[in-house]
């Protein structure tokens, strides 16, 4: 598995020294870790307005300006995902830690032992969190629960991605579209991917889903989609 970890200290050393002990843990459960250096919590905010792909941030709490309390905050406002482990000198912030639902609290200098048993509970967390993606529509980012995903319709590399309550709109090929959605999703058509979640049912012609709406089915992948949506049911 590949994990992206932000470590967020002001003191470069920190860094190095908290870096260094994430490495040593990937190495040893068999993951891969992208580290990303962060002298600031301006200087994380600023990166993940653009980037919100971020797995596990290490965060020290007394930073100047804005200090690791403030950060996490604005993060749980729009993320709840992210795993969020406090490292600070003092224990006087515990009842803050609460607050920002960090998945728990390091003292320095930290340890080993505890810093891999709580990566250990960070990864054990992400693996049971909703399965993602990530899509630009214009000029955000948007994140999108694959689960709400009812299907996608793709013309000349314009994407709309319908979802049960939602519309997205996105630019990428078909193709590019279905490898990011994995298994789940099926090519009915050449235009189109569908959400086997979804699907109530199948004609010769077209899919159906359980709200009503539906969309075309080549000829040609009729058998493909037929038995991929008879073994998912089989494997739920």
């Amino acid at each position: 598995m590949d994990y992206k970890i932000a470590v967020c200290d002001d003191e470069q050393n920190q860094i190095e020294y908290l870096s260094s002990l994430v490495r040593d843990w990937a190495k040893q459960c068999g993951c891969t870790a992208r580290i990303v250096p962060f002298l600031s919590a301006e200087a994380f905010w600023f990166q993940y307005e653009g980037e919100k792909d971020y797995d596990i941030l290490l965060l020290d709490i007394e930073m100047k300006q804005m200090n690791g309390i403030e950060l996490a905050r604005q993060l749980r406002a729009s993320d709840e995902s992210i795993q969020i482990i406090l490292i600070t000198g003092y224990p006087d912030y515990i009842a803050q830690g609460y607050e920002v639902a960090a998945l728990h609290y390091l003292m320095k200098p930290v340890s080993r032992e505890k810093l891999s048993a709580v990566l250990k509970r960070a990864v054990t967390n992400l693996h049971k969190k909703e399965r993602s993606i990530l899509v630009w529509c214009g000029k955000d980012c948007q994140r999108i629960v694959t689960d709400t995903i009812v299907y996608v319709e793709v013309l000349s590399h314009k994407v709309t991605i319908y979802t049960t309550d939602k519309e997205y709109r996105t630019k990428c090929s078909i193709s590019e579209m279905e490898q990011l959605l994995g298994d789940d999703f099926i090519r009915c058509h050449r235009s189109y991917l569908a959400g086997l979640k979804h699907i109530a049912r199948m004609t010769k012609s077209e899919v159906v889903f359980e709200d009503g709406r539906s969309v075309p089915l080549a000829r040609s992948a009729y058998h493909m989609a037929n038995q991929a949506f008879i073994q998912y049911y089989k494997e739920i």
